[in-house]
């Protein structure tokens, strides 16, 4: 895991403590974008999305970012503004 992006090392520590689900919901499309160091970057497909997280798994995140020496590192969402749910429709 030495070799994964900060993001994908937060998921995989928090995944265990969230319901399967809920999980699916508010993880699967987040995705990496970038790590400054001070900030991490998460794209997700919508502003609620970014808030869901912020507002019910924030706390873990930061637990896990202490962990791995990464207290003082902020987290920041950004909405893409596409989801894979747009693009069921588009098919349709």
């Amino acid at each position: 895991m030495a070799d994964a992006n900060i993001w994908a090392q937060l998921l995989e520590r928090i995944k265990a403590d969230i319901d399967p689900e809920e999980y699916r919901r508010w993880f699967s499309a987040s995705s990496y974008a970038s790590d400054s160091g001070d900030v991490i970057t998460v794209w997700v497909p919508a502003a609620a999305d970014g808030r869901q997280i912020s507002q019910n798994h924030m706390e873990r995140l930061r637990r896990e970012l202490t962990r791995l020496g990464r207290s003082d590192t902020l987290i920041r969402f950004v909405a893409t503004g596409y989801s894979d749910e747009e693009d069921d429709e588009k098919e349709e």
